[in-house]
């Protein structure tokens, strides 16, 4: 049986291709795929061959957000059973022997490796195939009756999560988000179920707006300096990744106010409106991944309190990896895409 995964080899070279049975080590599940959910980095390393500073140097399977069913348990007794169904946490956590980060943060150990990311050589593959074998500490069982589509959101629901959390209580605090693609939204859904008073999504298309809008927030175009700078917002989520977003999100916040950076920054030096963070005595919070909030997630999505109605717009066979990924890096079009590995068909 072909095991058919999706393979970066270099900028604009992705292909579906057979990668063979997989291997386990002995602390190490096979999982059959359902579902895999295209990431902004899974794009990068095909537009670019590279996400920031992860450079592709030998072809690599794409892919972090993924749910699956145990297929075989891992061999010394860890993990689920055989026919668990499953969501996945991506990150193994490692120190580099100098670094020093807090324990109770594995997100901050500074040689982690993460599913699907060129950071390392080799690099560390992902989980865009058929059948994979996963360390089983990384497999999280899912509720019964849980579909496998919505346990495909559980990593970018967790890296929502712990942005939001980062700012603290959001209970009867008014939240912006700045960028509506999947990321934005889940944290516009997140801060719905922590109690927020009213929630804000900025974007440049109408579909993401929209989106967020059938779940309660309020839509604002992108382009609407002036509507943005009227926002007040006790907590602003810069979600897009850009500078622009970035200094929106700084004057989308009330005096006083936290700005999480949640989006992932160019490298280098960039232009920020910092006087006016410092004379609004604004705190700025980084947030990166996640860590141990994966299960309260799952139990979240589970249970429906996490409300993410149309995040997921498309759902498209792997075969169709190409035309899936095209979809994906339009935001006009599409918000978050599936791929179907044909588990449950």
């Amino acid at each position: 049986m072909e095991n058919l995964a999706v393979v970066a080899h270099a900028a604009n070279d992705l292909r579906v291709e057979d990668v063979g049975a997989p291997t386990p080590s002995a602390d190490e599940a096979i999982v059959d795929i359902a579902y895999g959910g295209v990431c902004g980095s899974d794009l990068h390393y095909w537009t670019h061959g590279a996400a920031g500073a992860s450079i592709l140097r030998e072809p690599m399977i794409l892919g972090h957000e993924v749910s699956g069913v145990v297929q075989v348990a891992a061999a010394d007794g860890t993990g689920p059973a055989v026919g668990t169904p499953v969501a996945v946490h991506p990150l193994t956590p490692r120190s580099d022997g100098r670094t020093p980060w807090p324990a109770d943060r594995p997100n901050l150990a500074p040689a982690s490796t993460y599913l699907g990311s060129a950071m390392h050589l080799p690099h560390t593959q992902g989980a865009f195939a058929r059948r994979v074998a996963l360390p089983a500490r990384m497999l999280h069982a899912v509720p019964a009756g849980m579909d496998l589509r919505t346990a495909a959101l559980a990593e970018p629901a967790a890296v929502a999560w712990h942005a939001l959390a980062r700012a603290g209580d959001v209970r009867g605090r008014s939240v912006a988000v700045i960028g509506a693609g999947p990321i934005g939204q889940l944290v516009a859904a997140v801060a719905e179920r922590a109690g927020a008073s009213r929630i804000t999504v900025t974007d440049l298309h109408p579909l993401p707006r929209a989106i967020a809008e059938a779940r309660g927030a309020v839509g604002v175009d992108a382009r609407d300096v002036e509507a943005i700078a009227e926002l007040y917002a006790d907590v602003v989520v810069e979600s897009s990744g850009t500078v622009p977003g970035l200094t929106a999100s700084i004057s989308a916040a009330v005096r006083g106010g936290t700005v999480v950076l949640l989006g992932l920054q160019r490298a280098g030096e960039i232009a920020v409106p910092m006087a006016t963070a410092i004379t609004r005595e604004l705190s700025l919070r980084g947030s990166f991944r996640f860590g141990a909030e994966f299960g309260d997630v799952i139990t979240a999505l589970a249970d429906g309190t996490l409300n993410v109605t149309g995040i997921v717009s498309d759902v498209r066979p792997a075969n169709d990896a190409f035309e899936a990924f095209a979809l994906a890096a339009d935001p006009s079009r599409s918000c978050k895409v599936l791929l179907d590995f044909g588990l449950e068909a």
